[in-house]
């Protein structure tokens, strides 16, 4: 990895990290298809592959004489186009079809034939029917997508692993389930899902219901070709992800067929939506703030006595328009929210430093009380940073909590505590509870920082409308 990187810092064409990583993804993606098709190719003689000849891996980058502009031209002029306008249809197998939607936003930035070459060759050191090599590579693939974090609005795309663990493993996954996460970005949650049934396969019937057991959704190509290559580096040659977007479906629509056991999602926050797309939601769920509108498509897509696990934002707990009034009242009235997790501010830095939370609840019964865990920053740590991330073990105290719930104070400040469904709805849904009393202030990002204030302002203009509203009925004031 180091090699690729020096070689990619004298290309002209590669302007940053984030480039680096999505020139370094399409290549990598294309070495391990191959090696996929190999083993296709061995168990079924009738195997064709949807790439010609000559745009397979294993006939243009195994060419050590094709370099400088010759392999410039290829990749530009044949390899890209042809990729792009793969002939697909809708009884195209997924593993095949793949290939086509992974590419359809795909770009080589790379300016210098000879330097691409040079990164080739050092993919093509990697022996991926080397099991110990395969693994080894799937860490570094890990490390690939953790960058993203440190490389500009591409950081959107990564969840911190030891948050998608935990989450994966308190939401219980079963062999037989089937599981959801509808902006599922890198796959950080299907792989966590994947490897905590990993754990409870017996025979090679089980392995075929846990590749059969995920789906997945990224609205966003380069997400979605890391996710792909993720979803393959893991054993998965049938990657159920789709291109799409999850919240360009009439929500109404959706029936029994649509739902899932389970859903593990960090939806997209911050960002807006186009006008058009509130019309795919009932009007009281018509939010312009993505991760409302997520919250809504969970809720109509999570079956009878299913679980889900949801990364929210501040914004959502404490916010007072309509339509986040009216999410959280049906999240309370039609689902059983039991826990609330509040986790430290730097969980996503450098990305964000905006809090999150974790939203824990099952489709059984309306909410009767819920319970809200603080989660403090571990001893020896100001902040969690690129050199020490958030690690599983950070969760112990919190696993140890939840076996055994128990109200905590700490400076007469509650660190976890339990409140009534009742208590909750006459606090106008206001889920800002237990939150954090002595945490430092962080300096962020201008955008941020106003994205911060708007939330901030809407809350409190929501409460000056409510009391003003009272005034005049109590008036009589028309």
């Amino acid at each position: 990895m180091k090699k690729i990187r020096d070689i990619m810092r004298l290309d002209a064409g590669i302007n940053g990290d984030a480039q680096r990583i999505e020139q370094l993804v399409w290549i990598l993606f294309l070495k391990v298809y191959d090696a996929k098709e190999e083993n296709w190719e061995f168990d079924d003689d009738n195997y064709e592959s949807i790439i010609p000849e000559e745009c397979r891996w294993r006939n243009w980058a195994g060419d050590s004489s094709l370099t400088g502009d010759k392999l410039l031209d290829f990749v530009n002029n044949t390899l890209f186009p042809t990729l792009k306008e793969l002939p697909v249809t809708a009884d195209t197998p997924m593993k095949k079809a793949i290939v086509k939607t992974t590419f359809e936003d795909a770009n080589n930035y790379m300016k210098g034939g000879v330097y691409l070459r040079q990164v080739i060759d050092v993919v093509n050191e990697i022996d991926l029917e080397d099991t110990s090599e395969t693994h080894a590579f799937g860490d570094i693939y890990e490390s690939i997508l953790k960058e993203l974090q440190s490389a500009g609005s591409s950081g959107e795309f990564y969840t911190p692993r030891a948050v998608t663990e935990f989450m994966a493993e308190m939401i219980e996954p079963k062999i037989g389930e089937t599981m959801a996460d509808f902006a599922c970005g890198t796959g950080g949650f299907l792989t966590s899902w994947i490897k905590q049934l990993e754990k409870q396969k017996s025979n090679t019937g089980d392995i075929e219901k846990i590749n059969a057991s995920f789906y997945g959704m990224e609205k966003k190509p380069f997400p979605y070709l890391l996710c792909i290559t993720n979803m393959l580096l893991h054993g998965m040659e049938n990657p159920n992800v789709a291109h799409g977007n999850s919240l360009t479906n009439n929500l109404l629509d959706y029936t029994e067929k649509d739902q899932f056991d389970k859903i593990l999602m960090n939806p997209p926050y911050g960002g807006h939506e186009n006008a058009s797309v509130k019309g795919y939601f009932p009007d009281d769920l018509a939010s312009s703030e993505t991760a409302d509108l997520f919250m809504s498509v969970i809720m109509y897509r999570l079956k009878k006595n299913g679980r889900a696990a949801v990364i929210l934002p501040d914004g959502f707990l404490f916010g007072n328009d309509n339509a986040k009034t009216s999410i959280k009242e049906k999240l309370i009235k039609d689902f059983n929210l039991h826990t609330i997790i509040r986790m430290p501010g730097s969980v996503f830095a450098p990305y964000t430093g905006i809090t999150t939370n974790i939203l824990f609840f099952d489709n059984t019964a309306p909410t009767e009380n819920m319970w809200f865990y603080r989660m403090d920053m571990p001893e020896g740590y100001k902040h969690f940073s690129k050199t020490k991330p958030m690690k599983l073990e950070h969760f112990d105290k919190v696993k140890d909590w939840w076996n055994d719930r128990q109200e905590i104070v700490i400076d007469e400040w509650p660190k976890a505590k339990k409140f009534s469904a009742k208590e909750i709805a006459d606090n106008d849904f206001n889920l800002d509870l237990c939150g954090f009393p002595h945490e430092e202030e962080e300096i962020l990002e201008p955008m941020e920082l106003i994205k911060s204030y708007q939330e901030h302002r809407q809350a409190l203009n929501a409460k000056i409308d409510k009391v003003l509203e009272a005034i005049t009925a109590k008036l009589n004031v028309k």
